[in-house]
Parts: C-alpha cells; structure tokens; sequence
C-alpha cells in the first residue's frame, strides 16, 4: 500500500510537518517521536497510526517508515517566500528557510543540521553546589541578568548551568567560542542549502527568539576576540539588528545571557590558559554579576566521586575519600607556589572511570597525570602513597628495631601538610624541593614518638643529608 500525505488527517498532517522541519528521512525511530511529541504537544504519546500499523515497521527494532515526511518536505519547501536578493556584489538567488514551531525544545543541530534537544538532560550523578542556587534563582526570576561565571578549569561551572537549565526545563542554546567565533557564527549568516542561498539564524538569535525563554551559554569567553563585540546590544537586553537581512531581533521573555570563564577577562599571566585574552572592558562592563566558583570542598567532593562511583559498578569509600584528601593537598600547594599543577573534579572523575576499566588504582591515577612533566607526576604519585596507606609503592615494612640500622640511614616520613609543624617539634627536617619529610633511623632508635608518621625504610643504603 501506498502512503500518501494528502491521505492523512489535518492533526496527522501537523505531525508529519513537524516530523519533516527535521529530517528528510523517511525512517524515524521512537526516541525521535518523543522528541517532536514534547516539542509540538500534538500528541501525548507516539500515535498508534505509525507505531501500531504493522505495515510501517522496518527491519530494525523501534524504527518506523514515515514517507509521507517527503512529501511534507517537498510541501514546505514549494510554500516559501518569493525569493529575495541578498546583499552583495554580484546577485544570487536567496530562498526563505523552511521555518518550524517546536516551541524552542527540538530544532536543527549547530552544525552538521543533526537534531539537537536544547533542553539538557537530568544527570543522576550530578550534585548540586557551588552558584547552582544563585544560577537556579536568576534562571527563575525570567528577567534578562547576565551571568559572568568564573573559576579554574574542571570545577564544574558549564555543567552547573546546563544541570540549572535541565531542572528548569529551559532551553540552553551552548556556544563555544574560539579566537575564530564571529558575528556570522553568532548571529547568523548566508548559507548554500541545496543549491539555493539562505539566510539561517546563528544561536544566539535562536535563543533570544525561544518562546520557552532561551538561555544563552557563552562557554569560555575569555578565548574570544574582539569580533564578539557584535553582542553588545543583545547584553544589553535591547535586541539586535540582523544588518545582512535587515531584522530587527525583540528577544522573547525569559532570555538570558550566562558566560563561562577560567580567568576574569584579565588573560593569564602565568600561561596556564593559554589563548585566553585582555576582554573589552565596555563588554565586561554588561555583565551585572560575576561569580567565581572554587572547587568543591572535601564532603561534597566526595559526593561527586560517591556517585561517579555508583555509576561504574565501583563501592570503594575509602578509594573516594583518599582521592578527594590527595587532590585538596595539591590544591592547597598550588595556592601556596609549591606546586604548577592542580588536580581538578573532572580528573577525579577520570580517574574513578580508569579504575572501573583497568580495575587497578595505581593504573588510574598514573594515566591521569601522565600529562604532567617527570617531576611533578613523582611528587603526586608519592604523595597519593602517602594518602593511601594501602598502596605505597616500592618500599619495604618498616623494622621495628630501627637501632639495628644505620643511625645516619635517612627515613622517609608519611607527613601531610596538617603534621608538618609536629613534626618539625619532633626533630624532623623537610626537604622542600621533594616536599617531603626525613628523619634518621639514629632519632627514630631514640624517639619512638616519630614512629605515627608510619617511616618508611629505605630500599637501599642512603645516608640523612643533615
């Protein structure tokens, strides 16, 4: 039997040209119907003149055969506007875009016209902190705010905001930007579509015209140059003036701007984020608010790993605690100088994913700092041994009758920073080079007291340097 569009009933109709505003294709599967049912409201469920005619189903599970969808297509696209010249040097032909209603929920992808659902998804791993009640308040209050966020990278300002935005159920319309990203990416520009030249709305335009009030994300901003600067009138709340197609843009109520950053606009100084650039300080100026987001602290840190750990099949509590110990000494370092790197969230994270793959911690943490110079994945290892009593590597027990050794034998001791000063009291000495603690085993012999800093035996003959 032959399935034709003028067969179908006006309300199966508005389906199929829902269906055809996003694909030419005429085989679509389940999880497609959802998306276009919660985008249009045409529906509750997918209808049972597609998922229950026998005669639709294809070869493969879930997938259904809609061909009427061409013919939709082919509906709109002879329904356009007269076309129109656009603006430049030699004339060309310019077609009107095919133009939907999905309510903002369901449109054409950024790049490659995928399907993209611009209302995130609910992360059950995610736990909210930080700026979440802050992002949460202004994303409620539906009032044009701009949010300039700020913080070190891999502490979960971009997930913050899409996990606000999925909460909410607003439409979060990501933007990337790169020293390239220009007015053309932004507001939108010229394309060839089938032959045909067309005018397609950038992002940022989509999300200001989002009857469901869009919210802009401007993730790492600081990498953007001045060609950026097109958006001074949309932080302003005032719209914008498409010059190219001569349109002024209103954005709808409930628009918004949120912009992610790892430095304040000010680039950085020590080379860390690298590309990052010295913005205008007029365009800062447009941003209300900034919040700056640290990293975690410990108990909510380890709520994150606890359930990044779930999500994997691990149960190791105390693998999550000592992870989460290891990573706010290195921070503490780093604030301090003592140290170039950081260990952020997200690499906390990779390493609880390297565990449940290679099912060996040593092996996770080693993958996760192998980026580092030699030196500094040495310090990190050692110091993680440290953390992690169970796992100390390349030493041997330690004697209990360090007497027999050589009193001048240099002993490691297992100090964090919160000992240090005790045991520095005990006759200790520290090496701040390898940021790490001695004693010999003469004082050890002498003070058993030093004993609760768990010393470490040498594996060979090494004298104390002091």
């Amino acid at each position: 039997m032959t399935f034709r569009y003028d067969d179908l009933s006006k309300r199966q109709r508005q389906f199929v040209d829902a269906l055809a505003a996003q694909t030419q294709n005429p085989n679509v599967d389940r999880q497609y119907l959802l998306d276009i049912i919660e985008a249009t409201d045409i529906y509750t469920v997918p209808p049972a003149w597609i998922v229950q005619d026998s005669r639709r189903r294809t070869d493969t599970r879930g997938v259904y055969h809609v061909p009427e969808i061409r013919e939709a297509v082919h509906t709109i696209s002879t329904a356009a506007p007269e076309p129109v010249a656009a603006p430049a040097a030699a004339p060309v032909t310019v077609a009107a875009a095919p133009t939907m209603n999905l309510a903002g929920a369901a449109v054409m992808g950024m790049t490659g016209g995928d399907r993209a659902h611009l209302i995130p998804s609910r992360e059950s791993t995610y736990v909210p902190w930080g700026h979440f009640s802050s992002i949460e308040k202004i994303l409620k209050a539906k009032i044009f705010y701009p949010t300039f966020v700020t913080g070190l990278s891999g502490n979960g300002k971009t997930t913050m905001i899409e996990q606000v935005c999925a909460k909410l159920k607003r439409p979060c319309y990501r933007v990337n930007i790169t020293k390239q990203t220009d007015e053309d990416d932004l507001l939108g520009g010229f394309r060839l579509i089938d032959g045909n030249t067309v005018w397609c709305d950038g992002p940022v335009v989509k999300a200001m015209e989002d009857p469901a009030g869009g919210v802009l994300l401007l993730d790492e901003i600081d990498l953007g140059s001045t060609n950026i600067m097109c958006l001074q009138s949309v932080l302003e709340g005032k719209g914008v003036y498409l010059k190219k197609i001569g349109r002024w843009v209103t954005p709808a109520a409930g628009f918004t701007v949120l912009a992610t950053a790892n430095t304040k606009g000010k680039g950085s100084d020590d080379g860390r984020f690298i590309g990052t650039n010295v913005m205008n300080e007029a365009f800062l100026d447009r941003f209300p608010v900034t919040l700056e987001q640290d990293y975690a602290s410990r108990s909510t840190e380890k709520k994150i790993l606890t359930k990044a750990m779930a999500a994997v099949s691990i149960d190791d509590a105390d693998f999550g605690d000592h992870l989460v110990k290891w990573a706010e000494i290195i921070r503490k370092s780093f604030a301090e100088g003592a140290v170039d790197e950081i260990i952020s969230t997200r690499r906390l994270v990779d390493i609880v994913k390297a565990y449940a793959i290679f099912d060996d911690k040593m092996t996770a943490i080693n993958m996760a700092i192998a980026r580092f110079d030699d030196d500094t994945k040495e310090g990190f290892l050692n110091l993680y041994t440290k953390v992690d009593g169970d796992d100390v590597v390349a030493t041997e027990a330690a004697p209990t009758d360090w007497s027999s050794m050589d009193p001048d034998a240099r002993i490691e001791l297992n100090v964090g920073d919160e000992n240090k000063d005790d045991a520095k009291n005990r006759g200790a000495k520290g090496d701040g080079d390898k940021r790490t603690w001695y004693t010999t085993a003469g004082h050890l012999a002498t003070d058993d007291r030093l004993t609760a800093f768990n010393p470490i035996a040498p594996t060979q003959d090494v004298e104390c340097p002091f």
